[in-house]
């Protein structure tokens, strides 16, 4: 997955964004009216709109980029105790999020009495459909790392179609005519530890790949709802909410990358579609913010699925690819005192998350 996805991505979520507003405008109804009250200002809310785009921005690069120079920093670098501490921080943030921000919206948005009961009302599609997602997931991790481990076979068998590689390694057995000559040891060929080490750097790969793409489809649909609010009194919050949530995220993403071991070239446009995607939906919600109602039922139903789809990911990616592979791993296994310390980074990731969905 290169940068020509992540484009797509972004291509099919603007896309969503255009038919969202065109729907707004074309099936109107009693909930499409926007809601007015004390703290409607367009102005203001415009105003504090642009200072998020600034410091969401800064937020997420901050925090994204923060691993990738453990060189600078060489407490960040992976074999550090404090990398661990962090990436579980940080899990605990990714766990919250799907938990706690996105699955409940996605609830919301689909058991909202702008969609009719039949079929909205009468099945909880939400649920349903973040356990698909992650089920998709999960389909997606277990068949790269076949294709990988199949590809390592027919490697292995090409050679020894030929000569295997631990007679293509051995030194000249020089065989002297007596009956009690030496022969030496054949040294034993690391082919299995080369395919352990590919098939860690492939699954690294994935995880870092398909975590981003949760993330951007999260973030696009969260700033386009901010984008679209014309009310200060709910953007305030969320911006603050937001930094927390995109600085911490990143971390995790970035950790994610750094073990990937990517190249300079993917590892920036990761970094970029990371950092840009909730300043892009800020922008598109302003674009699209005349004819766009959170209440239509086009609105309710994309960006409700939408949601679903990234807390089955997000959900997943946080359990199975992040904590437990970390807390079932080696490094965490052979230290009690690191795993204990590990649980309270994670707990204080959710609790931190958790507590910000009192605002957003």
């Amino acid at each position: 997955m290169g940068y020509k996805s992540f484009l797509l991505i972004f291509l099919l979520v603007a896309a969503f964004a255009v038919s969202l507003g065109m729907a707004a405008e074309e099936e109107p109804n009693e909930c499409d009216a926007e809601q007015k009250g004390e703290c409607y200002n367009r102005a203001k809310a415009l105003k504090l709109k642009i200072i998020a785009i600034i410091v969401i921005l800064v937020a997420s690069m901050g925090g994204v980029s923060l691993p990738l120079f453990s060189r600078l920093i060489p407490a960040l670098a992976p074999d550090q105790k404090l990398f661990v501490l962090v990436k579980a921080f940080a899990s605990g943030v990714i766990l919250s999020t799907g938990f706690m921000h996105v699955l409940p919206d996605s609830l919301d948005d689909l058991k909202s009495e702008c969609l009719p009961d039949s079929p909205w009302h009468e099945f909880p599609f939400s649920t349903f459909i973040a356990m698909l997602a992650a089920v998709g997931t999960l389909m997606m991790d277990s068949f790269s790392m076949a294709v990988h481990h199949r590809n390592q076979r027919g490697k292995v068998d090409v050679v020894e179609g030929g000569e295997s590689p631990a007679v293509q390694m051995a030194p000249a057995i020089h065989i002297h005519g007596h009956s009690h000559g030496h022969f030496p040891t054949v040294p034993a060929a690391p082919a299995d530890k080369d395919e352990e080490v590919n098939a860690t750097l492939k699954r690294n790969r994935v995880i870092a790949q398909v975590l981003e793409v949760g993330i951007v489809v999260h973030s696009v649909v969260i700033g386009l709802s901010m984008g679209a609010s014309q009310n200060p009194c709910t953007i305030k919050p969320l911006v603050a909410a937001l930094c927390f949530h995109q600085f911490f995220e990143g971390m995790g993403l970035g950790g994610c990358i750094l073990q990937a071991e990517y190249n300079r070239k993917i590892k920036s446009i990761m970094v970029f579609f990371f950092s840009v995607t909730t300043p892009f939906g800020i922008i598109l919600g302003i674009a699209i913010s005349n004819v766009y109602s959170d209440n239509s039922p086009t609105a309710l139903i994309v960006i409700g699925v939408l949601n679903a789809t990234s807390a089955g990911l997000l959900i997943y990616m946080a359990l199975v690819d992040l904590l437990a592979a970390d807390f079932m791993g080696s490094r965490l296994q052979g230290s009690i005192k690191l795993q204990g310390w590990a649980y309270v980074a994670v707990l204080l990731g959710i609790g931190g998350m958790s507590l910000m969905a009192k605002w957003a």
